[in-house]
């Protein structure tokens, strides 16, 4: 089964990557046009891809989406094999766990930020969290595609497994003790495990988890949105490794 994506960033952006195939790409007539909806007809026609100009009225059914005029239907989305993944040979390896993220937008956004930021992998469970669909791709601005996606049916026996590989897990959580910068993410494998909007990390991941850490909140608030949180912990990992090897990550 196909899925689509929408907009002519994301379009863009697949095509120039060519990590997934794309069947057939919609366009919106009398759309405004710019240089990226020219490169995008300019690429269809030169790979062959399929691509129609049709009525406004038959993109009323994407309506729902900020599509920009362009809709193209695409292979699924190429998952990583957890195993597979933790037969990579590689020092230091950083991945981010959600545990029930619901909202698309966060869960895009927190891809973007892992691509931007090196990490290896974004971690997830097949329940009871956001899927990878057209609203987690426009978010994440074609990230996914940039990134080991593994998707697990149980997210504790993950934990166990990644723990029996090296791995330290470092969970959000609003009652922690520590504060996000006080962990030293130099020189190891790390899981950082962020939770849902509404409960955070559940507890049965909690106590798995080697570190809990926090983020200080200098007013009374309830706490930052999820994708937002995640940057802030993310980054912190990132300049200290900076700091330490004088290396990229």
């Amino acid at each position: 089964m196909e899925d689509f994506i929408f907009g002519r960033n994301n379009v863009l952006e697949l095509l120039q990557n060519g990590k997934r195939n794309v069947s057939k790409i919609l366009l919106m007539q009398n759309c405004k046009e710019n240089s990226k909806l020219s490169q995008i007809v300019e690429m269809a026609r030169n790979r062959g891809i399929v691509f129609q100009f049709i009525p406004k009225e038959k993109f009323i059914k994407y309506k729902d989406y900020a599509h920009q005029g362009v809709i193209a239907y695409v292979s699924p989305v190429n998952y990583t094999s957890f195993d597979d993944f933790l037969l990579i040979n590689k020092a230091n390896k950083k991945v981010i766990v959600t545990d029930g993220i619901e909202d698309p937008h966060n869960m895009g956004s927190i891809i973007r930020t892992a691509v931007c930021a090196g990490f290896d992998a974004v971690i997830f469970p097949s329940r009871r969290n956001a899927v990878i669909n057209a609203t987690v791709e426009k978010s994440s601005a074609g990230a996914i595609n940039h990134i080991d996606l593994i998707m697990v049916n149980s997210l504790s026996s993950t934990i166990d497994k990644l723990k029996d590989n090296d791995f330290w897990i470092i969970a959000t959580d609003i009652n922690a003790k520590d504060n996000y910068y006080d962990i030293d993410y130099c020189n190891m494998n790390f899981a950082i495990i962020m939770g849902s909007e509404k409960d955070g990390v559940s507890t049965t991941i909690l106590k798995k988890s080697d570190y809990k850490i926090k983020i200080p909140m200098l007013r009374k608030f309830d706490s930052l949105n999820v994708a937002n949180a995640a940057s802030i912990v993310i980054y912190e990992a990132v300049k200290q490794i900076i700091q330490k090897s004088g290396n990229i990550v």
